[in-house]
């Protein structure tokens, strides 16, 4: 009698041993796995403004000031990100009613224009774009999860690096045992850093309120005009709001998508646009423009300030913050390398989800590896600007899509959709973007990034296309499939 076989989705069938392993046999005679919808609206709005409100507000003001040069123009930068989230948002609410698929970007590159353009996203996604968003947040937990112990001083690096690493490994875990495990988590960190960002609000008004608006006057004074100071700040800014498109890339675990992605979108970033415009009206109540840009933890500067001994507690609801939103992209993250290697851009085994929890632990160990790699030589600025640079560039890509599905295919069933002069301009902000840091002040560095994302091609030929050493990797497959009990899993459509 032959031994029972698993299909891997991707065109091919690998036997296993499954008198080995009880639950794969299970798994075989009935049916593939799929990941469980179990993220209802409030959940929805929890993963967008939860992974949007890390690290960010805490870190990036004083960069965003720095650059602009100006407190007035600052709170305009923050404004205009915000609105440009909002957009890019709706916009990838409608693309996720029509291509009902997890990968956001991914998923929608491939179904638009093909598989070279979407491996080429993915390849730049799983070694730059995620891993460093990763590494920048928990880089952004560490910084605040030590401060208190370093009252006087700057941490070490090692110490920071350490901690950072703790936090992506638990997370990493934690992601893997449990959806709704990290969805509490989620709901958790989100309504701390909400009752943090309220005492930052409510502490900023009170000060207003007692008269101290002397760094509002004349807000405008120095205000830097350069081309590519405009597209730094946007880039600090927008790190803030990355998280805005989170709910994209776990579409397939969402319930009701065609109703609750563009509801939850609709009621979170403006929310969060809000609290970052109150929040940096408090630091300026607080700290004067100097005081600001030289500070490398603008919280806990605060906290020092209006709150005296009790500082401390906004430096543990900042590292909280980072914490929540480090989960929520270590949960979103995962889920394109499991879309891609569905799709046959990865190793088979990314494909894979645990057959008692449900989760896609491949994806999740493979991405939690590269950030680790990534974490050793990493930098916050330059991460944040290379991230920023790299992900626009895709957004520009996945949103001429949306153009061409408007305009060539207008039957395809929308249960959401917005009008068309919405996607331009959020294209032709992207298209600034990504040439603002350029035109001015042009860096090597960013032409290393473009090279390495026109170099997925040079990976894609051989390895995808022509599918050299298939016989080693369906062996790695065999064998990792039994270590870790996975199974290949449906799509949810």
């Amino acid at each position: 009698m032959p031994l029972p076989s698993l299909d891997l989705g991707v065109g091919k069938t690998h036997l296993l041993r499954i008198d080995l392993l009880p639950s794969l046999r299970m798994v075989a005679k009935t049916q593939k796995l799929s990941l469980k919808r179990e993220v209802g609206l409030i959940g929805a709005i929890s993963f967008i403004a939860g992974t949007m409100m890390g690290s960010g507000i805490f870190m990036s003001p004083q960069s965003v000031l720095v650059n602009i040069g100006s407190p007035g123009a600052s709170l305009v930068i923050w404004a205009a990100c915000g609105l440009l989230a909002t957009l890019g948002s709706l916009c990838y609410a409608e693309l996720g009613t029509v291509i009902s698929e997890s990968g956001a970007e991914y998923i929608y590159i491939l179904r638009i224009f093909g598989q070279v353009v979407a491996f080429m996203f993915v390849f730049s996604f799983v070694i730059v774009m995620r891993p460093a968003s990763a590494t920048g947040i928990a880089l952004s937990f560490a910084e605040y999860a030590v401060a208190p112990f370093y009252h006087d001083c700057t941490p070490p690096e090692l110490v920071v690096k350490c901690v950072a690493a703790a936090g992506i490994l638990v997370l990493a875990i934690v992601n893997s045992m449990n959806v709704r495990l990290a969805m509490f988590i989620q709901v958790f960190s989100m309504v701390i850093k909400l009752v943090a960002l309220a005492v930052i609000i409510i502490g900023g008004v009170v000060l207003l309120f007692k008269g101290n608006t002397e760094n509002f006057e004349d807000s405008f004074k120095g205000t830097n005009v350069e081309i590519s100071s405009i597209g730094i700040s946007l880039y600090q800014g927008l790190w803030s709001y990355d998280g805005w498109n989170t709910l994209n890339y776990v579409t397939e675990e969402l319930k009701r998508p065609e109703v609750n992605l563009p509801r939850a979108v609709i009621i979170a970033i403006p929310m969060v646009t809000m609290l970052y415009l109150l929040v940096n009206v408090s630091y300026l109540a607080v700290m004067t423009p100097r005081e600001l840009m030289s500070s490398n933890a603008v919280a806990v500067t605060w906290g020092n300030k209006v709150l005296g001994s009790w500082g401390w507690v906004m430096s543990i609801a900042a590292a909280l913050s980072a914490f929540g939103s480090l989960n929520g992209t270590f949960f979103s993250g995962g889920r394109v390398c499991f879309v891609a290697a569905r799709e046959g851009h990865m190793p088979d085994i990314l494909s894979m989800a645990h057959v008692n929890r449900l989760t896609p632990s491949p994806a999740l160990i493979f991405t939690t590896a590269i950030s680790l790699l990534v974490l050793i030589p990493g930098d916050f600025q330059s991460i944040v600007n290379f991230f920023s640079f790299t992900a626009w560039f895709f957004y520009a890509i996945t949103l001429s899509g949306l153009l061409y599905l408007k305009i060539k295919k207008p039957e395809l069933p929308r249960p959401y959709r917005v009008p068309i002069v919405i996607p331009i301009l959020v294209i032709i902000a992207a298209i600034f973007l990504v040439l603002a840091p350029i035109i001015d002040n042009p860096a090597i560095e960013y032409l290393y990034v473009t090279l390495f994302i026109f170099s997925g091609v040079l990976v894609y030929v051989p390895f995808i296309h022509f599918k050299l050493c298939p016989g080693l990797l369906e062996k790695v497959t065999v064998f990792l499939q039994l270590f870790l009990e996975v199974a290949p899993a449906d799509k949810n459509l």
